[in-house]
């Protein structure tokens, strides 16, 4: 079976719409709580966590560190929620990511790379790989859904021998 290589791109809010929201401050309208002391930065994304009826929750993840190359092991989705991350230090890591769908398209597969100021929100039902930290142990901030039903639809695609490269 043939390889296929993923290349990664600098994570945008123009190039990552299609799955989510990117989670950031930069070039954000804001403005100032606490006596002028802080500058709130609101609405940065669409938490939607409702269906069926789910709550929010908002949870940590410690990840542990990849190294690239990386062979992609499994796809996942979440079918009745959005599902954020946020480093909660500057720590860059990475996003797989495929269109929303019932089925996966290992065809159009997009890998990014956040700058460690980023956090993302992926969308109701976009296909995603698991949490890919880089050079160190890092904690996220995690807000998804609480509640009832099935919200996490696993696939295995190591055998497709797609192999993430810098």
């Amino acid at each position: 079976m043939s390889e296929q290589r993923l290349t990664i791109s600098p994570l945008t809010a123009e190039a990552f719409a299609a799955f989510g929201d990117v989670i950031e401050s930069e070039g954000r309208a804001h403005h100032p709580i606490n006596a002028g002391s802080a500058q709130r930065f609101d609405d940065l994304a669409s938490v939607d966590v409702t269906a069926a009826g789910g709550c929010p929750q908002i949870s940590l993840c410690r990840a542990e560190p990849v190294t690239l190359p990386l062979p992609l092991r499994l796809m996942e989705r979440h079918p009745l929620s959005s599902q954020a991350f946020i480093p909660l230090s500057a720590t860059p890591f990475l996003i797989v990511v495929a269109p929303a769908g019932e089925r996966l398209d290992l065809g159009r597969l997009r890998a990014f790379r956040s700058n460690g100021r980023q956090g993302i929100n992926y969308r109701p039902g976009t296909w995603h790989h698991p949490l890919l930290a880089l050079d160190h142990v890092s904690d996220f901030l995690i807000v998804d859904r609480r509640g009832e039903g099935a919200n996490c639809d696993e696939i295995p695609i190591a055998e497709q021998n797609i192999l993430l490269e810098a």
